[in-house]
């Protein structure tokens, strides 16, 4: 595969370009970087679903399905992410690629010019985005952040990260609140539309095999009646490197559940602040974040503490976060083993087998990365909010360069500061 140098191609545009003959599909995705924030993240999150329900030449759901099946099955649908205090909203498109069409038509200008009126030329009435389209679809994320609850794990893990960073932008979530989208008219989302088009950051990028100079000719041609004003740079993320305060905090919610779910937030420290990604990467491998590392080995399957427990990092933020599962009544000795085994991590009480095998799971995951198109866009999204580049490949290499020094030196300032347990109904059948 080659890599583009990202570049911008527009005001504020930024392109990158993934060459690759791997697939029959192509893919495009554009996406506008705004900053996560409490007041705005229910009206970023719509933008794109109502978008998405028509444009000025095909105004309705049927018109633009007949558009996407005229491009041999064209798919679009609409993303929300949350990278850091990042949020990344857009479309996300996947197409037959021109060397798999039968008819010769080249189908990534198309796509692209298609793209392009999804976002700059939507259905409107009255000079505002269509009111039954945008009620239609705010009751549709109301439903989406109402459901959360269902999915105890990630209910869970959001309200871990509500509680721990309360005062900062990471702990909103990528759709916003119920209270802020009810509050959503089409009269103010299309005014919060325009400003973010005229403003926003926009990432785009491309994987399949086009040349670099027909994807930045088809984009620049498309996207060039982009109305821009004073274009933001891309949003920053506050990383705190110690605990907010000198305790871990503690919390708990009761719900009517089954079996409590025990989520744990800690801060890296300041290798938070450095590029030293991969010295990370494998302490919380061996930590949590593999099917050989201590808690599952330990916590898990020796001393059957958890159903599951597992580690992961955000690095644009800072922290890593542990997930499990346990029995109500374990609460207290599955949390004292799980920072037992990443105090053992700290202090360096792992064999050279634990350390390889940590290794080598990542690399493979690293490998796998090139295996499917999203995967790949996600990944090269999240290297634009770098000061560089790393390729997977590049990413894999550092990772088997890692010492047992290296991991002692990147784990060494990993802290708790936040527990957040959901335990069942209370005895009085209340909840908090």
């Amino acid at each position: 595969m080659e890599v583009s140098n990202r570049k911008q191609v527009l005001p504020g545009v930024y392109l990158t370009c993934l060459q690759t003959d791997q697939f029959k599909t192509g893919s495009i995705s554009v996406n506008m970087m705004l900053p996560l924030s409490r007041a705005d993240a229910a009206k970023n999150a719509l933008i794109p679903r109502v978008l998405l329900r028509g444009t000025s030449a095909y105004p309705d759901i049927e018109s633009l399905t007949a558009a996407f099946d005229e491009l041999f099955g064209l798919s679009i649908v609409p993303v929300v992410r949350k990278k850091g205090e990042v949020q990344c909203v857009g479309f996300y498109a996947s197409f037959a690629d021109d060397r798999h069409v039968p008819t010769g038509e080249h189908v990534l200008d198309k796509v692209t010019a298609l793209l392009a009126q999804l976002l700059l030329s939507p259905a409107t009435s009255g000079g505002h985005l269509r009111g039954d389209y945008v009620e239609s679809e705010k009751q549709k994320l109301i439903s989406d952040i109402r459901s959360s609850v269902n999915d105890k794990r990630a209910y869970a893990t959001d309200r871990l990260f509500e509680l721990m960073c309360s005062g900062e932008a990471y702990g909103t979530g990528r759709f916003g609140t119920e209270k802020n989208a009810e509050k959503i008219t089409a009269v103010g989302l299309t005014k919060h539309y325009k400003q973010v088009l005229s403003t926003a950051h926009i990432e785009i990028i491309y994987c399949g095999s086009a040349r670099e100079t027909l994807v930045e000719r088809a984009v620049v041609s498309e996207f060039a009646a982009m109305p821009r004003g004073q274009v933001e740079p891309m949003p920053a993320t506050q990383i705190k490197t110690t605990p907010a305060k000198a305790d871990v905090r503690y919390y708990t919610d009761h719900l009517n559940v089954t079996q409590g779910k025990l989520a744990v937030g800690f801060r890296l420290g300041d290798i938070a602040l450095t590029n030293e990604r991969a010295p990370v990467m494998v302490a919380n491998a061996m930590f949590g974040g593999s099917v050989t590392s201590k808690l599952f080995m330990n916590v898990r399957e020796r001393l059957s503490l958890c159903y599951y427990a597992s580690s992961s990092i955000d690095w644009r933020k800072g922290i890593m976060l542990v997930s499990s599962g346990i029995e109500f009544d374990k609460y207290d000795e599955a949390l004292s083993e799980i920072l037992t085994q990443l105090e053992a991590v700290r202090k360096g009480d792992f064999t050279e087998n634990e350390l390889e095998s940590a290794k080598k799971y990542l690399i493979t995951n690293l490998k796998t990365v090139a295996d499917q198109q999203f995967r790949l866009d996600e990944y090269y999204l999240d290297q634009t909010l770098g000061d560089f580049i790393l390729r997977p490949e590049k990413l894999a290499v550092l990772v088997s360069a890692v010492t047992a020094e290296d991991v002692l030196s990147a784990a060494r300032d990993i802290m708790p500061d936040t527990v957040y347990f959901l335990n069942g109904p209370q005895e009085d059948g209340n909840e908090d």
